[in-house]
């Protein structure tokens, strides 16, 4: 999957125009993706990902970088082996298009 463009609410995925928060995959967009707390991320959010968890997982903060992402869960993520990079949502996409040779996800929030 590439992400074809983002701006503030809105992200197109292989030429699929998304208006609601997403999940990534290699194979999938899982959108819309809602928070239990929409600026406060927590292990719950993230059950999706965490079926079948991947190599790397991008978390985009959002256009201004509001939603929060506790340091713990951060390490709870890699306790499990994954590698976590968390960035505003714009250098967010540019990483998610920039790796390749490993199973990526991204979980973007789009506003805010």
């Amino acid at each position: 999957m590439r992400i074809d463009s983002c701006s503030f609410g809105r992200i197109v995925v292989d030429g699929q125009s998304y208006s609601k928060d997403v999940i990534i995959f290699p194979d999938r967009v899982y959108s819309p993706w809602w928070r239990r707390e929409g600026h406060h991320l927590c292990m719950d959010d993230l059950e999706e990902v965490l079926k079948d968890p991947p190599e790397v997982l991008i978390i985009g903060r959002g256009y201004a970088g509001v939603m929060r992402v506790p340091e713990d869960l951060v390490k709870t993520l890699q306790s499990k082996g994954i590698e976590v990079i968390v960035e505003r949502t714009t250098q967010a996409v540019r990483t998610f298009n920039s790796l390749k040779g490993k199973r990526v996800v991204a979980a973007l929030h789009l506003t805010c």
